[in-house]
């Protein structure tokens, strides 16, 4: 689950966005407000927020997402319990508030929006407001037994480690044939269901390259460090330019002379070991 959160002045709009029927929104959350449409609680809002003249972006509003997986098994009860949680987290009680689901979208989100002012004319402070409702998303999501921020991000790092490493045994596989020129490295690859992108700058260079596997699309070095544009084209003897399908299409200046350097180095430590 995420949360977002900000000060804003143009309370209605928001409140027109948030109960859009073209969103498929769906009241889950007020507290103190009387009125069904967006005008009506306009009204109720700005009755408080005239006992505090100095604060000009007087209403609160804030998202929360659940995952996919969690908001799509999530009723409107769910949802106006998962709110009341989040305002209780953020210190939001006793102050107008509503809010709305969206579900127009396979990411089921809710809208939410607080009146910064108070029954007694007291701002809330919205110092580092974004932060605030970051740590307040992540408290909800452990009490309602949802995912959090971390957890989605162990599990894409997980996957993405996984798909690291099918990407480099495969490469490891295919360069350790008789693999001499690109084209067939990157057909070779192919051959695995990874897709080999050459990475070309404005000066129609080449720069670079990217691995797409399994919905990932990961920078060559970020997979291993053998698997750089140097290193790669360091294994296939290449410093001036490569041929692929389309064309010979030169290397770019700094990856060439980072290649020179690298079968430099390795002529050296040839010579040292013999």
């Amino acid at each position: 689950m995420i949360g977002k959160g900000s000060a804003i002045s143009s309370t209605l709009g928001a409140l027109r966005y948030g109960n859009n029927p073209d969103k498929q929104a769906e009241l889950v959350y007020s507290d103190l407000v009387v009125g069904g449409t967006a005008e009506e609680i306009t009204q109720e809002f700005k009755a408080v927020q005239a006992l505090n003249q100095n604060c000009e972006r007087n209403t609160l509003s804030f998202v929360l997402s659940p995952t996919v997986t969690d908001g799509a098994q999530m009723n409107t009860e769910d949802l106006g319990k998962l709110t009341k949680t989040f305002i209780q987290y953020m210190k939001l009680q006793e102050r107008q508030a509503v809010a709305y689901v969206h579900r127009d979208k396979a990411h089921t989100h809710v809208h939410l929006y607080v009146n910064r002012i108070d029954l007694k004319g007291k701002a809330y402070t919205d110092s580092f407001i974004g932060k605030q409702s970051q740590w307040a998303a992540e408290r909800t999501a452990k009490q309602m037994g949802i995912q959090t921020v971390q957890d989605v991000q162990l599990e894409k790092n997980k996957a993405l480690a996984q798909t690291r490493g099918e990407i480099y045994k495969a490469h490891q596989q295919v360069i350790h044939g008789s693999t001499n020129d690109l084209q067939t490295y990157i057909n070779r690859m192919q051959e695995q269901h990874i897709t080999v992108i050459p990475v070309i700058n404005k000066s129609k260079q080449l720069q670079g390259f990217r691995f797409e596997y399994k919905g990932q699309n990961i920078k060559g070095s970020e997979v291993h460090r053998s698997m750089s544009a140097s290193n790669l084209l360091k294994s296939i003897n290449r410093t001036k330019a490569v041929v692929l399908s389309g064309g010979s299409i030169p290397i770019a200046p700094s990856l060439a002379k980072a290649v020179a350097k690298k079968v430099i180095k390795l002529v050296i430590d040839k010579g040292i070991g013999i």
